[in-house]
């Protein structure tokens, strides 16, 4: 943070404040801008001209006033604590650009109350796109880009918690891949990853929009179907079924590909917490009853 200092001379404090490297803006107490730096006129597209007299809420979305509001009435309540927040400032174009704001009190009136705000406006574009980034790797499957177990936990939880509230069903399907070690041992991993790619693909295929896939690990998938009836869960299993039943053709080899499909529901209205563990085991015992049965035939 830029620390103005009083006693500076004033040639010194302009030079900092126009040099600066982030956005800096002076502003009253009620957060009418009186000056910016060239770095904040161009983070938000408009010239000094234009962006002195108008207020600091003229620059961020509506929906961000109130909390900007907020923010700025903990600074008010204790002044010599400065206040730092996350929000987004728009631009001409409508475009939006998230950023970090700190503010302080600056300068004093003759009777002792802070006549100025400095306000330093970082642009953390990068940083949240980073952040986004590993959150999504934290949540998806590096391999097939599906979501994975931690995922499909959070996407279960909450199709039951809307079961709950609107009293709809919530169906799980758990797939397993038929001879999928035998693939692994004789074609070789690197095969078994295209296979589980492919078969990914093939899985997306068929699903609905309100449907989430997901990895949970090897050649385990499931599927979570908000709002669904029984007898939609086996309509798209049976989709799913005929989706893979033909043959993968990977490079010059031709894979062979059957599945085991387990389902499980549970009727809507019910506390999610007494149907989590019961929806995903009734799809487990179910994947492994029709593998048994395709063992016999």
């Amino acid at each position: 943070m830029i620390e103005v200092v009083d006693a500076a001379p004033p040639a010194d404090r302009r030079s900092a404040f126009s040099n600066a490297p982030m956005g800096v803006a002076l502003t009253t107490p009620d957060g009418v801008l009186v000056d910016v730096n060239p770095a904040l006129e161009t983070l938000l597209g408009r010239p000094a001209a234009e962006l002195c007299g108008s207020s600091v809420l003229d620059q961020i979305p509506a929906d961000l006033v109130t909390a900007a509001r907020e923010a700025h009435a903990a600074l008010l309540a204790d002044p010599g604590r400065p206040m730092r927040h996350e929000t987004r400032v728009t631009r001409p174009d409508d475009s939006e650009i998230p950023v970090q704001v700190t503010a302080s009190w600056v300068d004093r009136s003759p009777d002792g109350h802070p006549a100025h705000l400095v306000i330093i406006v970082e642009d953390i574009t990068e940083r949240k796109a980073l952040e986004a980034q590993l959150v999504h790797r934290s949540m998806h499957d590096p391999l097939t880009g599906l979501p994975n177990r931690l995922l499909f936990q959070d996407r279960l939880w909450h199709a039951l918690e809307r079961g709950h509230r609107e009293r709809t069903p919530t169906c799980v399907l758990i797939i397993d891949l038929d001879g999928f070690k035998k693939i692994n041992d004789e074609m070789g991993h690197p095969m078994g990853d295209l296979v589980l790619v492919s078969f990914a693909e093939r899985l997306l295929s068929v699903l609905r929009a309100s449907d989430t896939a997901a990895r949970l690990g090897g050649d385990e998938f499931a599927i979570v179907c908000e709002n669904t009836e029984p007898a939609d869960a086996e309509v798209l299993a049976a989709r799913l079924g005929s989706a893979v039943t033909a043959p993968l053709v990977i490079g010059e080899q031709t894979v062979p590909l059957g599945v085991s499909i387990g389902i499980g529901c549970v009727p809507g209205g019910e506390e999610p917490g007494a149907l989590y563990e019961r929806v995903v085991r009734m799809a487990d015992d179910a994947m492994y009853a029709d593998k048994a049965s395709r063992r016999r035939q």
